[in-house]
């Protein structure tokens, strides 16, 4: 039978392709810390995904402690909630091999991932269609659904464009309980955040805000860097003492995520009257932006030295994640036959 908790399982994973970013915190960071009030909240550092894009050991190990601090700084708290590096579970990757005997390949042709990669090289007029495509590429979605299954998650909370892990991992936990035995895994349920929640910021060329684009505000970047970067975003050229449009200014709807409802609404009164222009705007942004951002940095910067507890509040969470592993595994070996 599957693991009952108190509460309900919720499982979060952060792949560690890159420095986090303010479109991160608002889009991501914000909304998964606020599941730790009604869930037994799980968050887990995808850093084996990772080897997909990453070739670069040392950056995957900075990635992989710059995502930890990241979160712990902006207010995920290791007591109440569980964080732990994928590959500190290997539990993940036995689980991912049982699966990959269940799961079937028309699901894995179908996976969006890999699509994509056959369409840009037919569009590229290449006759090898998988040219490129890893087998880690190809086999992602299984990985995923063994983080999922092995967890015991009751729910699983992604973006729209990730909603298809999910949907994977119930279809290839169902097939496994239709030819072992039912409630041997558990089968999760996708979460959609709310349009609130799940807000996109722009990023200084206008463009969703993107490591992919290059267009990025590095949440904590230092002061000087990020009041230039902010200062490089994209503006049209109405002049200052004319009115302007709020809602059509990228560094207002950045700024809507930041400041009080108090700032917003003097904020707009003062563009829309005409007077005040764009570069005034983007000062007030830094100002609001580094408020809110400088003791997470401070607490960021602090974690990441060298000898700080990260390490240990990772390694506390791992213990915690192969408990709850060990069981589910011991489920699914005695249901296939190997001993234990």
């Amino acid at each position: 039978m599957a693991m009952e908790s108190a509460r309900p399982v919720s499982l979060t994973g952060i792949k560690p392709t890159g420095d986090p970013h303010l479109g991160n915190l608002i889009g991501a960071i914000r909304p998964a810390l606020q599941l730790a009030d009604s869930y037994d909240a799980m968050y887990f550092i995808a850093d084996y995904h990772a080897l997909t894009v990453l070739r670069d050991a040392e950056q995957l190990r900075h990635y992989t402690r710059s995502v930890a601090a990241t979160w712990i700084a902006a207010g995920l708290d290791t007591d109440r909630i569980t964080m732990y590096r994928q590959s500190d579970v290997p539990e993940t990757f036995e689980l991912h091999w049982v699966l990959s005997t269940v799961a079937a390949k028309g699901l894995m042709n179908r996976a969006h991932a890999y699509k994509a990669a056959r369409d840009k090289n037919a569009e590229a007029g290449k006759t090898d269609l998988d040219a490129g495509v890893n087998m880690g590429l190809y086999n992602y979605p299984v990985l995923m659904a063994a983080d999922i299954l092995l967890m015991d998650s009751d729910v699983v909370p992604v973006g729209k464009d990730q909603s298809q892990h999910v949907e994977y991992a119930a279809d290839i936990a169902g097939t496994f309980n239709h030819l072992f035995g039912e409630n041997n895994l558990k089968v999760p349920r996708l979460v959609l955040p709310e349009d609130d929640a799940a807000k996109t910021l722009p990023g200084i060329d206008g463009r969703k805000m993107s490591k992919s684009y290059g267009n990025t505000l590095p949440l904590f970047a230092p002061e000087n860097q990020l009041k230039k970067l902010v200062r490089r975003i994209a503006t049209d050229s109405t002049p200052v003492e004319e009115p302007k449009d709020p809602d059509s200014s990228s560094a207002f709807l950045i700024y809507e995520q930041f400041a009080s409802p108090e700032q917003l609404a003097d904020m707009r009164k003062r563009l829309e009257a005409g007077g005040m222009g764009w570069g005034d705007l983007k000062n007030e942004l830094f100002e609001v932006i580094n408020a809110q951002i400088g003791p997470l940095r401070a607490r960021y910067d602090e974690l990441m030295a060298p000898g700080s507890d990260l390490d240990d509040l990772l390694e506390a969470g791992a213990v915690r994640a192969r408990a709850r592993a060990k069981v589910v595994l011991d489920r699914v070996r005695d249901a296939v036959g190997i001993s234990q």
